[in-house]
C-alpha cells in the first residue's frame, strides 16, 4: 500500500532547497514535505512554500507535454444562501483580464504555443487546467500566477459575464429536462447543506451579484494558502519550482474563513415531487442517502452501482430495458462528495409508460440485490470495469492530474485514486449486500416523478420507438 510517510534520507528525489531558497522572502521559501511513491517507477513529489501554495509534482519525461492545473479549495458548498453561483461565475471571470494581459491575451498566448486550456467548478472545489508543450513552462506559470493575484474586476466585464452565466443556465437548467429535473431532486434532498442549491447558481442570484461581492470572494479564497498546483509531465523540477518560487513567491495567504458547514439532519421519510415537463416520456430520479467518499462504505455502493447499471449486462438494464421494455435508459451515481451526498438513479420511460411502472420495476431490484447475495461473476465484472475505466483515465498527464488533484482536495490525499483501487479488490460479497440495506432505504430517498406534457403529440404509445441508451453519469474526476 502506498506510503504517506515524510520524506526520509535516502528518497530517490534530490534537490538543493537550500540554492533555491537563498536571498528569497519568507513567503517564497520552498520545502519538501513529502515524497510518495506512485508506481511503474514514479514518485508524487509535494513541496510547500512559505505562503502555503503546494505543489504536487509528477514527472514524467514519457512525452514532451506536460498538464499544469491549479485547484483551488472552493466550490458551490462554499457560498450561502443569496450568494449561490459566485464560485462558478469565477471561472468565467477568470479569463477575463488581469493586471498586463487584456481580455482574451490568456487563450492567445497559450493557443500560440500550442496548448489547451478550460476551467471546472463543482460543490466542493474549482480548478484550472492547461496542457503545454514542455519548452512552455515558464509561460503558463507566470500567465497561472498573474491571474491568481492580480484579476481585474470591473463592472462591464461583470455583466458581461453574468449575462453568459445566465444564459448558460436558461440553457443547461430551464430549457433542459434533465437539468431541471436534477437540480429539483438535490434541493428536495438537502434542505440545510450547501449540496442542495446548484453549483451554477439561482437565477436571481447571478443577475444580482455586485463586483463588491466577487472582490470579496476573489480576496477570500483565490489565495496561495487556498490553493494546490498539480504539475504532471515532462518539466524539470528545478526549474519549475524556481518559476512557481519567483511568479508565486511574493503573495501573501489569506485569511481563509471557518466554514459553516450545516449536516443535513437524518431524513425521517420520503420526499416526492411531481412536475409536468415538455418532454414525450415519463421520468424519474431518484435520490438515496449516499456516503461521503471517505467514507469506508463508498467503494462498496459504487461497486453495488456498476452491478446494478454499469452497462447491458447490469441487472437495471436487463429488469428495465430488456424485458419489461419499460425504460429507454437507466443509469445510477454515487456522488463523490466531501460530504455525504445522494446515490442518484435516473430512469427514462418508453412512450406511453407511466412513471409509476419505473419506481415498481426499480424497487423490486433494489429489494432483490438486498436480499440475495449478488453472483461472483458480477462482482468479478464490475470490479473489472471499475479498475479499467480508472486506469485508462489515468493514463495520459492531464488524466493523472486530475485525479492527484480531484482526491487532494476533496480527501487531503493525492494517492487517493490508488488506494481507491486497492479497496476495490478487497469488496466482498458481503460488503455489497450490507450497504444496499443500508442505504436502499425508502424512507430516506427524495423522489422526482416527470410527467410528459407533450405526451401524445408524436403518437403516444403508437411513436417511434426510441433507441437504447445506457450510461452511468460521470460527473467527477
Amino acid at each position: 500500500m502506498p506510503s504517506r510517510d515524510k520524506k526520509r534520507r535516502g528518497d530517490p528525489v534530490n534537490i538543493d532547497l537550500d540554492l533555491l531558497n537563498e536571498g528569497k522572502p519568507d513567503t517564497a521559501r520552498v520545502e519538501q514535505v513529502e515524497v510518495l511513491p506512485w508506481g511503474g517507477g514514479q514518485h508524487l513529489e509535494r513541496y510547500r512554500l512559505g505562503n502555503g501554495l503546494q505543489v504536487l509534482l509528477l514527472v514524467d519525461h514519457g512525452a514532451p507535454v506536460f498538464s499544469y492545473q491549479t485547484w483551488f479549495a472552493v466550490g458551490s458548498r462554499h457560498e450561502r444562501p443569496g450568494k449561490t453561483g459566485l464560485a462558478h461565475l469565477f471561472e468565467h471571470l477568470m479569463f477575463n483580464e488581469s493586471e498586463g494581459l487584456p481580455k482574451g491575451e490568456f487563450d492567445r498566448k497559450l493557443e500560440e504555443c500550442g496548448a489547451e486550456s478550460n476551467a471546472a467548478t463543482w460543490v466542493d472545489w474549482t480548478y484550472y487546467h492547461e496542457n503545454v508543450p514542455s519548452d512552455r513552462l515558464a509561460l503558463v506559470v507566470r500567465l497561472e500566477a498573474n491571474r491568481m493575484a492580480r484579476l481585474v474586476l470591473r463592472e462591464p466585464q461583470l455583466v458581461s459575464e453574468k449575462e453568459v452565466v445566465s444564459n448558460e443556465r436558461r440553457q443547461r437548467v430551464e430549457d433542459d429536462v434533465d437539468g431541471a429535473v436534477a437540480e429539483l431532486l438535490y434541493k428536495t434532498a438537502f434542505e440545510r447543506h450547501g449540496y442542495g442549491w446548484p453549483t451554477i447558481g439561482w437565477m436571481e442570484d447571478i443577475q444580482n451579484f455586485s463586483t463588491k461581492d466577487c472582490e470579496e470572494f476573489y480576496r477570500t479564497y483565490y489565495a496561495p494558502n487556498n490553493a494546490v498546483l498539480v504539475v504532471v509531465g515532462d518539466v524539470d523540477r528545478e526549474e519549475l519550482l524556481s518559476e512557481v518560487q519567483r511568479r508565486y513567491g511574493p503573495m501573501e495567504a489569506a485569511r481563509l474563513p471557518v466554514e459553516d458547514v450545516r449536516p443535513e439532519p437524518p431524513q425521517q421519510g420520503e420526499r416526492r415531487v411531481e412536475v409536468e415537463k415538455p418532454t414525450e416520456t415519463e421520468k424519474i430520479q431518484v435520490g438515496y442517502r449516499g456516503p461521503a467518499l471517505g467514507d469506508a462504505d463508498h467503494v462498496a455502493l459504487s461497486v453495488l452501482n456498476e452491478i446494478l447499471f454499469g452497462g447491458r449486462a447490469s441487472r437495471m438494464h436487463r429488469a428495465l430495458v430488456q424485458d419489461a421494455e419499460a425504460a429507454v435508459d437507466c443509469r445510477g451515481w454515487v456522488s463523490t462528495f466531501r460530504d455525504p451526498g445522494l446515490y442518484d438513479i435516473g430512469v427514462t420511460a418508453r412512450p406511453g409508460v407511466k412513471a409509476e411502472v419505473l419506481l415498481e420495476i426499480l424497487d423490486r431490484e433494489l429489494q432483490r440485490v438486498s436480499q440475495d447475495p449478488v453472483e461472483e461473476a458480477e462482482l468479478a465484472r464490475a470490479r473489472a470495469r471499475i479498475e479499467l475505466g480508472a486506469l485508462h483515465g489515468m493514463e495520459s498527464c492531464d488524466g493523472r492530474a486530475e485525479q492527484i488533484g480531484f482526491y487532494e482536495i476533496v480527501l487531503g490525499d493525492p494517492l487517493g485514486a490508488l488506494r481507491r483501487l486497492e479497496a476495490l479488490r478487497r469488496v466482498t460479497i458481503t460488503d455489497l449486500r450490507r450497504v444496499a440495506r443500508r442505504y436502499l432505504v425508502k424512507e430516506a430517498r427524495s423522489v422526482v416523478l416527470v410527467r410528459a406534457s407533450l405526451a401524445g403529440e408524436d403518437g403516444g404509445e403508437e411513436g417511434p420507438e426510441q433507441e437504447d441508451l445506457t450510461g452511468e453519469r460521470q460527473v467527477s474526476p
